[in-house]
């Protein structure tokens, strides 16, 4: 069994990002843990950038001890001015600390600390989903490209749920079952590349 780890994003727990990641927890099974960044009590602000360390707080502490945990991490947020929410940021910020989450080799390359699990990463949105390529679909790549597999969370797969408003309740509610059967097939597949990483290293 895989242990995948959904980190919701979402400042609202009444939210259908919140919906969506809940459901896609459930899916992937009994080894599935939700962090909901909104119950977590930390300063989203980095306060002096990376000039002098900043003292985790036991929630952040917490959510690195998961991130190790996990075989498989996914991550729920909604496109907010071409970005994520102050929440999500602050926790990158905070959480993937340079030397933890990666680190700058000899070489002047960066290299990331998190190798060995696979992503998701969930995208609401109410544009359409025709008119996010047009505008360079910058939260698809902050997050999948210059986060998640900058710390060596990869592949990161993509999910968009574009278009939210105007959706019928059936098809929110369609949307919903259906993040529950990604999570299931994403279980799955992080526990066939953990097994074929444990076999690699024998």
């Amino acid at each position: 069994m895989s242990h995948v780890l959904v980190i919701d994003g979402h400042p609202d727990p009444r939210s259908l990002t919140a919906a969506l990641a809940s459901s896609y927890a459930a899916g992937a099974g009994a080894d599935a843990l939700a962090l909901p960044l909104r119950d977590l009590h930390f300063d989203v602000n980095l306060r002096t950038g990376y000039r002098t360390p900043q003292d985790l707080e036991p929630d952040l502490v917490r959510a690195q001890e998961l991130l190790r945990w996990a075989d498989h991490v996914a991550v729920f947020t909604p496109l907010w001015w071409g970005s994520v929410p102050a929440l999500l940021k602050g926790f990158f910020d905070r959480t993937l600390e340079r030397g933890w989450a990666f680190r700058y080799k000899d070489n002047g390359m960066p290299e990331g600390l998190l190798a060995g699990r696979t992503g998701r990463l969930a995208v609401t949105s109410d544009s359409p989903r025709w008119y996010l390529p047009l505008v360079g679909d910058t939260t698809a790549k902050q997050v999948r490209g210059r986060t998640m597999e900058f710390c060596g969370i990869k592949p990161t797969r993509l999910t968009r749920y574009a278009g939210v408003r105007g959706r019928s309740e059936a098809e929110i509610a369609a949307w919903i079952r259906e993040a529950a059967d990604l999570g299931a097939s994403d279980a799955a597949r992080a526990g066939g590349v953990r097994r074929e990483l444990t076999a690699a290293s024998r």
